[in-house]
C-alpha cells in the first residue's frame, strides 16, 4: 500500500473498474426488493454547478446505501434538453440548438463520471431525441381523443417589433428582452390539457404522500386552491356582446350587500364591445394589454380602471351598480369579472379610494370593536350589518342564507371552485417537441395518426432570433392525410411536458412498442426517493403527478403517485466580492481574491490578486453567474479530488439546509481522507489484523473500541436511512476514526483484529459518500468482494453492552461529581457512593439531605437544604 493518498490515481482506478464491470447497470429482479432513487435531471447548459453536485451526491449516497442493504437499486440519469435557453445560446453562439445541446451533454456527462456518481448510463435519455418525444406526441393524441385536450384563444405576450410570442421570462420590465419594445397582450389559439378535471384527486392524494415535506404539500394545496363559494349573476339592463348578464364567483357571499361596483377584465367581451364606441375605453384597454400577466407583478402594480358608463343589477337588492374595467382582473381567471366590496377587500378599498367610489360597511367585528374604514378595509369574518334581513348573522349563517336567497331567485348557486387553471402546453418557440396535430382546410384539426409519428423537429436550422424555423418553413408545415393536404401545427410543447414523465421512461428507455413497458414500469414505479430543489415544488411536481394519473388511466402504470419520498435540497452559497466601476458593481470571483480574516473567519480586508486593488465583501449569497461566485466543480475535483468535494457537500450542512462553500471546510475534508488513508496504512504495517476477534479476552480499550464501532454502525445506519442527515453520519465516522487513533492496540492479534473491524466498518459506512477511496481501502484491507455489493455492517448488540458506566452526580440540580461504576450497580450502592464522594460532601456540608434521586444509567441527584 502506498503511504501517501493520491486522489487522482485512486479515483481513476475505481471509475475504470466500475465502467469495465458495468457496476451500476441494473435489471428487473423480482427476488429482491427494488429501490428507485432519482434526482431531478439537469438542463444541459454546458457546465455542472455546485447545486448539481450536491443534488446528485445526495441521490448517490442514498442509492449506494440502499444497494448495500441488499436492494435492487435503479439510479438513472438523463437530460432535460429542450427549451428556451438553448435557443438563446444558439443565437448568441451562431449555431443550431441541437448541436449546442449535444456538445453540452457530452461535456457534462464527463463531469458527472469524474465525480463517481453511480448512474446506470445504459438508461440515459435526452428529451430532444425523437425516440423520447415520439411517445409524448402519441400520448397527447390519446388525450385529445379522450376529450382531455382542447384549443382555445388565450392571452399571450406579444412583441410587435419582432412579431413573436414571448414567454413570461422573456418579458423584462414590460418590454421584450431582445429588442426593448413594449410588450402587448394578444389573443392567440393555444393548446390546453384539462388538469382541472383532476384537481380534486390531485388535492386528495397529497394525503398519500406523508414522506413529502409539509411545506411542499401546502404549496400544492394552495396552488390547487379549492374553495367553497357562490357563483352569482349580475344582470344587464340591456344585452351587450350578445349577453344579458355576467357571472361572478365569490368565497365571501356574506359581503354581497356591500358591493358598490363591479370590475371586468380588459379582454372581457362586454368591455371589448363597449370599447368599439368609446375611444377612451379602447385606449385604456390597449394600455392594459401592455402590462405583465405574471401574478407577482399583478399583485404589486398600480391598480388602474375606467368607468364603462353602464350599470349592472345587484342580484338581491335590484340596485344599479357601476361597471368598471380594471387592470387587475384577468380574463383567464374565473369569469373575468369580480364584484367589488371595498369595505372588506383591501385591493377593492385601494381602487375605491383612488377613484372616489362608495365604501359601504356590511361586516362588523364579532366583538363590535370600532373600525376606521378611512384607513383600511376590514377583511376578517364577523357579523353582518347594513344588510337588511341578513343583519346579525355570522359568516356561516350568512353564507347559507344569502346562497339560498340567490338560488331561490335563480341568480346563483353554491359551487366548489379551484384556483388551478388548465395547463397551457403551446409554445411558439422552435426548440421543443412539435405538437402532433393537423390543421384542416375547413379550420378544424385532427390528431396526427400514430403511424405518422413522430413529427420530427428539424435539427439543422438557422435561427434569426425572431421567427421559429418551423413557422417560417412552408415546406415543413405541409403534410397529407387520406389523400388531402393538411398543415402541421407549428407550436411546440411546453418543456414541462418532457419533465412530467421522464422518470417513467427510465424504466424502459429502449422500449419501441409503446410509451412504457407496463411490466417493467410497474416493477420500478413509483420512485422511492426523489431529490430536487424547492423551486420545483409546485409546477414540475404538480404536472408530474397529473401526468402519472393520466398514464395510470391509460393503463400504462398502476400506482396513483409518481414519487413516494421527496427531499428538497438547500442551495449552495459562497462568498461574493465586488468593486465599483463607473457607479456599477463589478463582481470578482472569490478564487481571484486574497482575504484577510478575523479570528472568527469573517473577512476584514479583501484584495483582488490581479490588480492589488481592495474590493468589497458582498456577503455569503447563492452561487450564481450574476455574482461571479460560482465554484467550478471540475476545478475543485482537480485540486482536491472527487471524494473530498463529495464529502464536504455532505458534511457541511444537513441536505435540506443551505450549504456555504468555503475553502477551509474543503481542506478539512481533504485532511480527514488523508488521515483515514494513513490510519489504514499504519494498521497494515503493524501486522495481520485478519484474525477472528476473541470476544472473551478483550482488554478495556479493545472493549471500548468495539463498542464505539457498533454504536457508530447503529447511528450511521439510522442517519442514512430514516433521518437522511448525512452530515451527522459523516461526523460519527470521524469520531470513530479518532477513537481508533486513541485506543487501538497493535501489539496483539486481538488488538489488531478489533482495529481491523473498526476500520472496515469506517470504510463501509463512508462508502456511499466517498466511494473511490473506500473502494481502494476495502481491497487493501484484504476483502475480495465488491464493496458496492457488500452487505451493510450489522450491529453486534453484545458489543454495545457496557461493563462500566459514567454517572453524573448533582447536588440540588448542579453538577458536582462523576462516578465510574459497574453497569449493574444497585440503587442503594449508587446512593452510598454519591453521598461519600469528596465533592458531594463538600457541597452538602452543613445541609440536611432530604432526598436522593437515582436515574438508572444516567445520574444521581442529591436534594439538600
Amino acid at each position: 500500500m502506498e503511504e501517501q493518498y493520491n486522489p487522482s490515481a485512486v479515483e481513476a482506478a475505481a471509475q475504470a473498474h466500475w465502467e469495465d464491470n458495468k457496476s451500476f447497470e441494473v435489471k428487473e429482479d423480482h427476488s429482491k426488493e427494488k429501490f428507485y432513487c432519482l434526482s431531478m435531471f439537469p438542463y444541459p447548459s454546458g457546465k455542472l454547478h455546485m447545486g448539481h453536485v450536491r443534488n446528485y451526491t445526495i441521490t448517490d449516497v442514498i442509492s449506494r446505501y440502499q444497494r448495500m442493504q441488499g436492494k435492487n437499486v435503479l439510479h438513472p440519469m438523463g437530460w432535460d434538453a429542450f427549451g428556451l435557453p438553448a435557443e438563446n445560446a444558439a443565437i448568441q453562439n451562431k449555431t443550431a440548438p441541437a448541436k449546442w445541446t449535444y456538445s453540452n451533454i457530452d461535456y457534462m456527462k464527463g463531469q458527472l463520471k469524474a465525480l463517481g456518481f453511480g448512474f446506470d448510463w445504459s438508461r440515459e435519455l435526452a428529451t430532444c431525441k425523437p425516440s423520447y418525444y415520439r411517445w409524448e406526441q402519441w400520448f397527447f393524441t390519446r388525450l385529445y381523443k379522450k376529450g382531455l385536450v382542447y384549443k382555445k384563444n388565450s392571452a399571450v405576450n406579444w412583441c410587435p417589433h419582432d412579431a413573436t410570442v414571448l414567454a413570461n421570462e422573456q418579458v423584462e420590465d414590460g418590454c421584450c428582452w431582445r429588442c426593448g419594445t413594449t410588450v402587448e397582450r394578444r389573443e392567440l389559439a393555444q393548446w390546453f390539457i384539462k388538469i382541472t378535471d383532476y384537481a380534486e384527486e390531485l388535492l386528495k392524494d397529497l394525503d398519500q404522500l406523508p414522506d413529502w415535506p409539509e411545506q411542499v404539500r401546502t404549496m400544492q394545496r394552495n396552488w390547487i386552491g379549492k374553495s367553497k363559494g357562490v357563483e352569482l349573476a349580475f344582470a344587464l339592463p340591456k344585452t351587450i356582446a350578445g349577453v344579458d348578464h355576467f357571472d361572478v364567483y365569490t368565497t365571501r357571499p356574506d359581503t354581497l350587500m356591500g358591493v358598490t361596483y363591479v370590475s371586468l377584465a380588459a379582454e372581457h367581451p362586454i368591455a371589448l364591445e363597449l370599447a368599439e364606441s368609446n375611444p377612451e375605453l379602447k385606449t385604456f384597454i390597449a394600455e392594459c394589454k401592455k402590462q405583465s400577466m405574471a401574478e407577482a407583478d399583478m399583485a404589486t402594480m398600480e391598480k388602474k380602471g375606467m368607468d364603462t358608463g353602464i350599470v349592472a343589477i345587484h342580484p338581491l337588492t335590484g340596485e344599479e351598480v357601476p361597471v368598471w374595467v380594471a387592470n387587475y382582473v384577468l380574463m383567464d381567471y374565473g369569469s373575468g369579472a369580480v364584484m367589488a366590496v371595498p369595505a372588506h377587500d383591501q385591493r377593492d378599498w385601494e381602487f375605491a379610494k383612488k377613484y372616489d367610489l362608495p365604501i359601504k360597511q356590511v361586516i362588523a367585528p364579532a366583538g363590535n370593536e370600532p373600525l376606521d374604514l378611512d384607513k383600511e378595509a376590514f377583511t376578517d369574518k364577523g357579523v353582518l350589518v347594513n344588510s337588511g334581513g341578513f343583519d346579525g348573522l355570522d359568516f356561516d349563517a350568512a353564507f347559507n342564507a344569502i346562497a339560498d336567497g340567490l338560488e331561490a331567485a335563480g341568480k346563483g348557486r353554491v359551487t366548489t371552485n379551484y384556483r388551478l387553471r388548465d395547463w397551457g402546453v403551446s409554445r411558439q418557440r422552435y426548440w421543443g417537441a412539435p405538437i402532433p396535430m393537423f390543421n384542416l382546410a375547413d379550420g378544424t384539426e385532427i390528431p396526427v395518426p400514430a403511424e405518422k409519428l413522430p413529427i420530427l423537429l428539424p435539427e439543422d436550422v438557422e435561427l434569426d432570433g425572431v421567427t421559429s424555423p418551423i413557422k417560417a418553413d412552408s415546406e415543413w408545415r405541409k403534410d397529407e392525410y387520406n389523400g388531402e393536404a393538411v398543415e402541421r401545427e407549428t407550436d411546440t410543447f411546453d418543456t414541462f411536458m418532457e419533465s412530467s414523465w421522464y422518470y417513467a421512461r427510465y424504466t424502459c428507455p429502449d422500449f419501441e412498442e409503446g410509451m412504457l413497458d407496463p411490466e417493467r414500469a410497474n416493477y420500478w414505479l413509483p420512485v422511492d426517493q426523489y431529490v430536487g430543489g424547492i423551486e420545483h415544488a409546485i409546477l414540475h411536481l404538480l404536472y408530474a403527478r397529473f401526468f402519472h394519473k393520466l398514464m395510470r388511466d391509460e393503463g400504462l402504470v398502476k400506482s396513483d403517485e409518481p414519487f413516494k419520498r421527496l427531499l428538497c435540497q438547500g442551495m449552495v452559497l459562497a462568498e461574493s466580492f465586488y468593486k465599483e466601476v463607473d457607479g456599477h458593481k463589478t463582481w470578482i470571483a472569490p478564487t481571484a481574491v486574497d482575504v484577510e480574516r478575523d479570528d472568527k473567519g469573517k473577512p476584514i480586508k479583501a484584495i483582488e490578486r490581479a490588480t492589488g486593488e481592495e474590493v468589497v465583501a458582498g456577503g455569503v449569497v447563492k452561487m450564481s453567474k450574476s455574482k461571479n461566485n460560482g465554484i467550478d466543480p471540475h476545478a475543485a475535483v482537480q485540486e482536491y479530488g472527487a471524494d473530498t468535494v463529495r464529502l464536504f457537500t455532505m458534511f457541511a450542512a444537513p441536505p435540506e439546509q443551505t450549504l456555504e462553500w468555503h475553502d477551509s471546510g474543503v481542506e478539512g475534508a481533504s485532511r480527514f481522507l488523508r488521515k483515514l488513508w494513513k490510519t489504514v496504512h499504519g494498521h497494515l504495517e503493524a501486522g495481520d489484523g485478519s484474525a477472528e476477534i476473541d470476544v472473551n479476552n478483550l482488554s478495556d480499550k479493545q472493549q471500548q473500541l468495539r463498542r464505539k464501532t457498533h454504536e457508530t454502525i447503529q447511528k450511521v445506519s439510522d442517519d442514512y436511512g430514516r433521518r437522511q442527515t448525512f452530515n451527522t453520519a459523516v461526523a460519527a465516522v470521524m469520531e470513530l476514526l479518532n477513537e481508533v487513533g486513541k485506543v487501538a492496540e497493535r501489539d496483539s492479534a486481538n488488538g489488531l483484529a478489533v482495529e481491523r473491524e473498526a476500520l472496515q466498518a469506517a470504510v463501509m459506512l463512508l462508502a456511499p459518500v466517498t466511494p473511490h477511496i473506500c473502494h481502494e481501502l476495502w481491497k487493501l484491507l484484504g476483502n475480495g468482494s465488491e464493496l458496492v455489493d457488500t452487505q451493510w455492517p450489522q450491529v453486534d448488540e453484545k458489543a454495545l453492552v457496557r461493563s462500566t458506566i459514567t454517572l453524573v452526580v448533582q447536588v440540588n440540580g448542579k453538577l458536582r461529581a462523576k462516578l465510574e461504576v459497574a453497569a449493574d450497580t444497585d440503587k442503594a450502592t449508587l446512593e452510598k457512593m454519591a453521598l461519600e464522594d469528596e465533592n458531594v460532601v463538600k457541597f452538602t456540608d452543613g445541609l440536611t439531605v432530604r432526598k436522593v434521586i437515582v436515574v438508572p444509567g444516567k445520574l444521581v441527584n442529591v436534594v439538600a437544604n
